[in-house]
């Protein structure tokens, strides 16, 4: 097997692994969150570090590791969110009357904190890693945040399958932004032009010019974004 599809089965089993490790933590008690908590935010911290270090850094193992790296960082954010350590201003329903401009300015205050503590460490990110010759944390954790926040929009314009069954109790009231429906304007256009950067990064890695780090590098990130399009398909 190549190096390539090695790559791309490890970014499938490591994402798909450590998804199943956040939902399993979330999943406990309640009194259990605070260990949780406590352990993911110095996993993410660890994966921080790492990612800033491994970006100074070339090589087959420090792609690999700023690749994890960022991974670890992006799973703090989102057990700290399903845990609702780190939501928002607002965490009641609204009511199904509220439409319009008025019930987007209620979705965006139910996860405004969340969102800021992704933007906060994402320009963090991308100041300390900022021309550095690994690239790969970087641009893994800027294809999580742009296909993560499009699938919340998506969820608030509107989808068939809204997937509210992973809700934790404590954070049941988030249905109520969401909207049930077969198609919204938003969706065809995120999965279009998510394909079309795909086949950017495809075409880029199969052009003989582009080094053997630099293909592992749009082989990882690549299968994230496939991933992450194969979720907006399946909305």
């Amino acid at each position: 097997m190549s190096n390539t599809a090695w790559a791309a089965l490890f970014a499938v089993f490591i994402w798909w692994f450590s998804t199943g490790i956040v939902l399993l933590l979330n999943g406990m008690q309640r009194k259990s969150y605070r260990w949780s908590l406590l352990v993911s935010s110095g996993l993410g911290l660890a994966g921080l570090y790492a990612l800033v270090h491994t970006a100074q850094q070339a090589g087959t193992a420090a792609v690999y590791g700023a690749f994890a790296s960022a991974l670890l960082v992006w799973g703090w954010h989102e057990l700290s969110f399903l845990t609702g350590w780190i939501t928002g201003p607002r965490t009641t329903a609204i009511l199904p009357t509220l439409q319009g401009w008025c019930r987007f300015v209620e979705a965006v205050r139910a996860i405004l904190w969340h969102e800021l503590a992704i933007l906060v460490v994402g320009v963090l990110i991308l100041v300390m890693t900022w021309g550095a010759p690994n690239q790969a944390g970087t641009w893994t954790f800027l294809v999580l945040w742009s296909m993560r926040t499009s699938a919340k929009l998506n969820l608030f314009f509107g989808v068939r399958n809204l997937s509210e069954e992973f809700l934790p109790p404590h954070l049941a009231y988030l249905e109520s932004f969401f909207r049930r429906r077969a198609m919204n304007f938003l969706l065809p256009f995120c999965v279009t032009a998510a394909a079309g950067v795909l086949a950017l990064m495809v075409g880029h890695a199969l052009s003989p010019e582009t080094s053997e780090e630099q293909v592992l590098v749009l082989t990882l990130v690549g299968t994230m974004l496939a991933l992450a399009i194969l979720e907006h398909l399946m909305l």
